[in-house]
């Protein structure tokens, strides 16, 4: 997998794009908070991907490619026409998007989104704020003052603009930290990403990833499934 450059005018709208090419070997879709757009370059088909609550493992035909286009929080619903909750843990196929020219965003995706944003008003700084306090382990109750706003209706607010809860939003950030760490002993792992001791770590690992982190990181890992062609 290769990630590309995200050019200033899409980092109101694109957390990352990667362009990805199957081996044979097994894939891990992490868990993730954050809607995909995902351009299946062989066929030219579109689908739209929602927050992933756990980790699924599956293997793909070798040479089929795909463009993965993350988004950041609560960009789905103006980019999709679709909440976020609907997406959620599931798939959907898209027959187009605005302005969108699919072949080239098989051969530049950043070109090809970059002019299919370009008019579009960046969407409110608001839930961006909320989004990094919570992956600064703030509270919510903490985030919810920050941003003049009740519990109650920052939980409303997020959920529909992310299709998570801030705090399942908040335990998935915190699982990638960990995911993306280097190497290093557990126990200060957890720490350093927030858990409480190693104990709490390994079983956030195990209800997210379906194994403990040991057997993950061993390559002991659930059995995967063969993508659809």
């Amino acid at each position: 997998m290769s990630s590309l450059l995200v050019p200033p005018a899409l980092r109101p709208w694109v957390a990352g794009v990667d362009v990805a090419t199957a081996d044979h070997s097994v894939a891990v879709d992490l868990p993730d908070h954050a809607s995909t757009l995902l351009l299946r370059r062989d066929r030219r088909e579109l689908v739209a991907l929602g927050p992933r609550t756990r980790a699924s493992y599956h293997l793909g035909a070798a040479g089929h490619s795909c463009v993965r286009v993350r988004l950041r929080p609560g960009r789905a619903l103006a980019l999709f026409g679709r909440r976020p909750g609907e997406l959620t843990d599931r798939a959907l196929p898209l027959d187009a998007l605005p302005g969108l020219d699919l072949d080239r965003l098989a051969t530049d995706p950043t070109g090809a989104l970059t002019a299919a944003l370009a008019d579009r008003p960046p969407p409110s700084g608001q839930l961006d704020v909320a989004a990094r306090l919570l992956a600064d382990a703030t509270p919510v109750a903490a985030v919810a003052a920050r941003l003049r706003l009740g519990e109650r209706r920052l939980r409303a607010l997020f959920t529909e603009a992310t299709g998570l809860s801030p705090k399942r939003f908040a335990r998935i950030d915190r699982l990638r930290a960990v995911l993306a760490a280097e190497a290093g002993r557990w126990s200060e792992i957890a720490v350093a990403a927030g858990y409480y001791d190693q104990s709490h770590l390994t079983a956030e690992f195990r209800h997210f990833m379906g194994v403990p982190p040991a057997a993950f990181t061993a390559g002991r890992r659930p059995a995967a499934d063969r993508c659809v062609p």
